[in-house]
């Protein structure tokens, strides 16, 4: 007979002298009504251990009675059938970058089940160009890690990668700060251009921060990522990771849109809407909306106007 676990995050409590309680996921207490089942049963087939029953005057209603109780855990969410899924298992992730970054990152991608590979800047133009139905929608995630600011034009050919259905992640490193772009994955997401142009329409110091960007400033002083500050970083990157993840298998089920669908559990602004910037010298993180910027239609070409005045006639040009 199949056990059922707990489900991560809850757990039984045994009150003394009175009945188990549920701790939820979320920190609640639940009063738990065992009906005629022990607690001492219920707890231990939850736990997986031990065989239930044993002694009871009518085991079969016995076993059936607890297994319904069970039942109702699972429906609820409390407890699984089976062992948990890591959440980024079946997903392939290709890292790039500086190491300081990119090597914690695998680590942390690799942990949550994913398939990690290296992959260089013409493999991510690779998959750009790849044809559609390929396998790769949904499925597949490029990293870019930088420990500097971002060249102009570095990233333009990973910004296609969305409108592939592959899932486009990136950071960057300005000075005293890191910046964590927010994850695109579908047409209509934020792209590193939509960035570029959000924070110079923000600032009035655009053109000092295009001309940063460009390459035209002093040498960098740092500070570098330390092992705290890129294990942090590698962690906000693997929850968007998560999240995608969790998003994608969800629309698989037929129940949502996919990472364009909605927020992460715990965001309050949606992954796909999240510039996060750290700063490295006291490690605190800062969450900015930001949306992407439409599609600008071209000017018309200018043309003549002919107007009568009087006798005359007189031009005008828009």
């Amino acid at each position: 007979m199949t056990r059922s676990r707990l489900a991560p995050g809850t757990g039984i409590v045994t009150v003394p002298g009175g009945a188990p309680v549920l701790r939820t996921s979320g920190g609640e207490f639940l009063r738990i009504d065992t009906g005629g089942v022990t607690g001492e049963d219920l707890v231990r087939r939850l736990a997986g251990e031990g065989t239930p029953g044993e002694g009871a005057s009518d085991e079969g209603a016995y076993a059936a009675e607890l297994a319904r109780l069970v039942k109702a855990f699972e429906a609820a969410g409390h407890a699984l059938s089976t062992p948990p899924r890591r959440p980024l298992a079946g997903r392939i992730v290709h890292v790039l970058g500086d190491p300081v970054l990119t090597a914690p990152v695998a680590r942390c991608a690799g942990a949550e089940g994913a398939e990690v590979h290296r992959i260089t800047p013409d493999g991510v133009a690779e998959l750009a160009r790849a044809a559609p139905g390929d396998g790769a929608e949904g499925r597949v995630a490029v990293v870019w890690c930088l420990d500097s600011p971002v060249p102009d034009g570095l990233w333009d050919t990973a910004d296609r990668l969305p409108g592939r259905r592959i899932a486009w992640l990136r950071c960057h490193r300005e000075g005293a700060h890191s910046w964590i772009e927010p994850l695109a994955a579908a047409p209509g997401d934020v792209t590193s251009r939509h960035i570029r142009l959000r924070r110079l329409a923000a600032t009035a110091a655009h053109r000092e921060l295009a001309a940063y960007w460009a390459g035209h400033r002093t040498p960098d002083t740092g500070p570098r990522p330390t092992e705290a500050s890129a294990a942090l970083i590698a962690a906000l990157l693997t929850a968007d990771l998560i999240a995608w993840a969790e998003a994608e298998a969800e629309a698989e089920a037929g129940g949502g849109e996919g990472v364009g669908a909605g927020p992460s559990r715990a965001a309050v602004v949606p992954v796909r809407r999240r510039l996060r910037r750290i700063d490295l010298r006291d490690l605190t993180l800062t969450e900015h909306p930001v949306l992407p910027v439409p599609d600008v239609a071209p000017l018309p070409a200018p043309t003549a106007v002919r107007t009568r005045a009087g006798a005359g006639t007189a031009e005008a040009r828009p």
